[in-house]
């Protein structure tokens, strides 16, 4: 355990209702609470409801392109579709339900007793909901939904080739997404940098609380950068501005640029919170301490300067200066040194160590195994002619999903697993999680390996159907899109089950050594109204 000997001593208060209030109850508990738990458990319920969605349009997708020709989806619905899948997945599922493990788990792990500001935690919350149902509302709309990819580049996003609402919506659901994560990104660096129990330094935290405290810092920078051009690409549409409008004066690759400087540094917004609950899941089923801690808090303050810098390599094929396609592509090959950092890291921490493969160790496992994959394929992007040659082709759409599917999704599937108990006070069927863990490993190399091969050979990304020399991958890609779903079915069986009938969890359902155990593995499961009833001092 980073955080060291855990001492109680008693706190400023004992109880988190204070005597003579009567606590909600029923709808009402839900609906005013400030509790970061309570609005923790809402986010994961909440993202876990988008991702269903966005799941449910990945699914008709692969059936679509199950076969070339076919007509499952007319093709302006196809668009809607993909592009709502992207937007959902990125800025409704990954990244809320990152903000919704960290809000259940990281006031308990610093031994705090809530957020520092919980309403502005819940009005946070609250404006996710009408973000992702505008842009549900779109698809039922004259017009339909945007259709411009989870990107929405400049012209297609312009008045005259999307006339309907759906653009509008779009951009007003991320405007409420974007407040949301940036009232959330305050709330975590204060209560990190402020809230800590008496005698956590900072480099005692545990990894995680580091990984959060870069990932909030990124999204205070990064996010009011894509809030103006959303701004700007709205005011193109109602007021007939022309910041991206080349028939106006204006230039669409500044799009790219503003929109690439924030959507670059959200893959780690997305990664980083993953590789703590790794750095944390890792040491907890081998037995050991994390293996070069301030090594790895270095390392991921490194990833998040290094990600404003590569933000250009997007853009190799605009036409940008060779000069600048140099340094992006130096940049991009140099933030390959702190994530391998990180990556033997947790090997050297495995390694000799006692492991017990419970699904939560499985899970981080398989996210090493393929965000590698996705790394490496990162760095052959990073090569100006390779890119060059497959940009805009399912070679990057296989790239993107080794990385964010493979990696993110990975990770908040081993963090849910290990977690699950404390937050529910269940157990889950040890069996049916490993049953689910094999069906996503094999499903999503059978759903995105091929990809590689198709846009190698040409294939083009966003495309309704395609020709017949790309079927057989097409095949593979949509049988493993198949074994994808059933194996979310039987988590989402197996959660609910857990959840209605599980066994009690105990305290440290997971056994942790002394030299693992943090402090939410020392209260109760579910943890106590207050988190703890005195106030850990850490020697």
């Amino acid at each position: 355990m980073e955080a060291g000997t855990v001492v109680a001593r008693p706190g400023p208060y004992a109880e988190a209702v204070h005597p003579g209030t009567t606590p909600r109850t029923g709808i009402l508990k839900w609906l005013l609470t400030s509790d970061h738990k309570l609005i923790g458990t809402m986010y994961i319920w909440l993202a876990f409801f988008f991702f269903a969605i966005a799941g449910a349009f990945a699914m008709v997708m692969r059936t679509q392109l199950a076969a070339p020709g076919l007509h499952v989806l007319r093709p302006e619905v196809y668009n809607q579709i993909m592009s709502l899948h992207g937007t959902f997945m990125v800025f409704f599922f990954t990244i809320p339900i990152m903000a919704g493990i960290a809000n259940y788990v990281v006031p308990i792990q610093i031994g705090a007793r809530d957020m520092a500001f919980p309403r502005l935690n819940a009005v946070s919350f609250w404006l996710l909901v009408p973000a992702g149902s505008l842009m549900l509302a779109s698809l039922f709309l004259q017009g339909g939904a945007a259709a411009a990819g989870w990107t929405s580049y400049p012209p297609l996003t312009n008045r005259q080739y999307s006339p309907g609402p759906g653009v509008d919506l779009w951009i007003l659901g991320l405007h409420l997404a974007g407040a949301s994560s940036i009232l959330g990104g305050i709330n975590f660096v204060v209560t990190i940098l402020n809230l800590r129990a008496p005698g956590m330094k900072m480099f005692k935290m545990p990894m995680f609380c580091w990984t959060v405290l870069v990932t909030q810092t990124i999204i205070l920078i990064a996010t009011p950068i894509l809030a103006g051009a959303l701004t700007m690409a709205l005011t193109d549409r109602m007021f007939g501005t022309g910041f991206f409008q080349a028939v106006a004066g204006g230039d669409p690759v500044l799009w790219q640029h503003l929109f690439w400087f924030y959507s670059h540094p959200a893959v780690y917004i997305m990664v980083l919170p993953g590789m703590g609950m790794i750095s944390q899941i890792l040491p907890a089923f081998s037995g050991k301490h994390l293996f070069g801690y301030k090594g790895m808090v270095l390392a991921t303050a490194g990833i998040g300067f290094i990600g404003f810098l590569v933000w250009g390599h997007h853009m190799f094929a605009t036409g940008i200066d060779y000069r600048l396609r140099q340094f992006f592509s130096f940049a991009s090959m140099v933030i390959a040194v702190p994530t391998g950092i990180k990556i033997w890291s947790w090997l050297a921490t495995i390694w000799g160590g006692s492991l017990r493969f419970r699904t939560p160790m499985l899970f981080a496992l398989g996210f090493i195994a393929l965000f590698i994959i996705g790394g490496i394929t990162g760095i052959w992007l990073a090569l100006v002619p390779f890119d060059v040659q497959v940009h805009d082709t399912y070679f990057v759409v296989a790239h993107l999903h080794y990385v964010l599917f493979g990696g993110s999704l990975m990770a908040i599937m081993a963090g849910i697993y290990y977690w699950l108990p404390k937050i529910s006070g269940k157990l889950y069927n040890e069996f049916w999680g490993k049953v689910h863990f094999w069906l996503t490993f094999i499903g999503m190399n059978l759903t995105f390996m091929p990809m590689h091969m198709m846009g190698m050979l040409g294939m083009p990304r966003r495309i309704y159907t395609y020709r017949p020399e790309f079927a057989i991958w097409n095949h593979i890609a949509s049988a493993g899109a198949a074994v994808l779903g059933v194996g979310m079915t039987i988590f989402a069986l197996n959660m609910l089950l857990s959840l209605w009938r599980g066994r009690r969890a105990p305290a440290d359902p997971w056994n942790h050594s002394d030299e693992t155990r943090t402090l939410e593995w020392t209260v109760s499961s579910p943890p106590p109204a207050e988190n703890f009833h005195t106030i850990p001092v850490i020697r």
